[in-house]
């Protein structure tokens, strides 16, 4: 817009909004009310009054401080007539004309400290958003999971409210935040066997997800139910989930994605008796690491490249599910050689292997290992290291020796310590 800016008509000026501000030197009221009489975006007011557009957005939201000199030149600019401000021309005014208009400028501004509405979502709460789901995940590898079930909710709910907030512009990347923050809400519940909630929760970072139009967040929350429900004894409904969450990656998923939900779709295979298929989907996934071990980085949100420890592990639990000891045991060994996972997790893979030594008939070592999963289980108050090692136990119908007895003592002590 290089044109001077046409005048407004005089009836302009005595509209009550527009009265009220003048009276009480409101400018950014008169700026906003100008603008809205031309018709102007923000850039072509910032482009009339001769500033710039961050500068006049400020204006706008009583966070920029004004001088006396700053209105007059505004108001010349943009056609406000000089004398409804109570002052002249330059020149023609004095200090306590510039005291008094700073009084109310003031004013204000402290009016404004105080809006009726809270203030639009930016950039920068997206991204706290996003890291304040970083941080709880950190925490979560040593942090019992009912420590942090209710800051994770409460998260939760605050990206949602965020959501209420945001500009349509932005409404994805909340939309996305919001899905980071549910998924970890889901995982916490998991964690502490409340099924109901992590799938509740599992859903709406689903929804969240393909609202905000990204199939790969997408993907990657279907992928984690489907997970999610293989540890609850559904390989079924997890197996179709799978399939879903491939649909939403499309013909040509990448490489991490693709090894990652192959491995899980074994385990669910595995789970639901098929061997053929479970390892027809390892083969698959090991082809897709040696791919994405070539990418310089994952895609988000894969956080940490899926390698050949990640998938010796998944290939070592789908051995224990097709009864495999031998290449159960062989398999963790590589995954521990390789990694060293956090405390929790490394609780989960103990029972693998405490389940691999019992169908390699040395059940002393198994419920020696199964032993110190439980009590990690109890320490970090997992329910879900708990119900897996409750499940080890039902798979044996042995020799009531010593070990299992004590075994048997310490774990009917979690109905009283759980």
């Amino acid at each position: 817009m290089t044109e001077t800016p046409g005048r407004l008509p005089p009836q302009f000026w005595s509209e009550p909004a527009v009265a009220a501000a003048l009276a009480g030197c409101d400018i950014p009221v008169i700026l906003a009310e100008v603008r809205r009489a031309h018709g102007w975006t923000q850039a072509q007011l910032a482009e009339a009054v001769g500033y710039s557009q961050s500068w006049v957005s400020k204006v706008l939201r009583g966070r920029q401080p004004l001088t006396l000199d700053q209105v007059r030149e505004m108001s010349s600019r943009i056609g406000v007539p000089l004398h409804l401000l109570r002052f002249g021309v330059r020149g023609d005014d004095d200090q306590t004309k510039r005291r008094d208009f700073g009084k109310a400028v003031a004013l204000t501004a402290l009016a404004g400290l105080a809006p009726s509405r809270p203030a639009e979502v930016d950039e920068g709460a997206v991204q706290t958003l996003t890291g304040i789901t970083g941080a709880q995940r950190r925490l979560e590898a040593t942090t019992p999971a009912r420590d942090l079930a209710r800051g994770a909710t409460a998260h939760v709910e605050l990206a949602r409210r965020l959501l209420g907030r945001a500009h349509p512009g932005l409404a994805g990347d909340v939309r996305a935040a919001l899905s980071e923050a549910a998924g970890f809400a889901a995982w916490v519940h998991a964690d502490m066997q409340d099924h109901g909630s992590a799938r509740g929760y599992y859903r709406l970072a689903v929804e969240s997800a393909r609202r905000a139009g990204h199939p790969l967040l997408a993907a990657y929350m279907i992928g984690s139910l489907a997970a999610f429900e293989i540890d609850a004894d559904d390989a079924g409904l997890a197996l179709t989930l799978l399939a879903q969450a491939r649909r939403e990656l499309g013909e040509r998923p990448p490489a991490t994605a693709r090894a990652w939900l192959s491995s899980i779709e074994a385990l669910g295979h595995a789970a639901a008796g098929d061997a053929p298929s479970a390892l027809a989907a390892l083969r698959d996934a090991e082809s897709a690491v040696a791919a994405a071990e070539r990418a310089a980085t994952p895609p988000w949100p894969w956080v940490f490249p899926f390698d050949q420890a990640k998938l010796a592990s998944y290939r070592a639990l789908v051995a224990v599910r097709l009864g495999r000891a031998e290449e159960a045991e062989h398999a963790l060994a590589e995954s521990l050689a390789s990694a060293q996972p956090a405390v929790k997790q490394r609780a989960v893979l103990t029972t693998e292997i405490a389940a691999a030594r019992l169908m390699a008939g040395r059940p002393d070592e198994a419920f020696h290992l199964a032993g110190g999963a439980l009590e990690v289980g109890l320490a970090y108050g997992s329910a879900r290291i708990v119900h897996r090692v409750r499940r080890f136990r039902r798979a044996y119908d042995g020799a009531e020796t010593a070990v299992v007895r004590d075994f048997d003592e310490r774990l009917r002590s979690t109905v009283w310590n759980a």
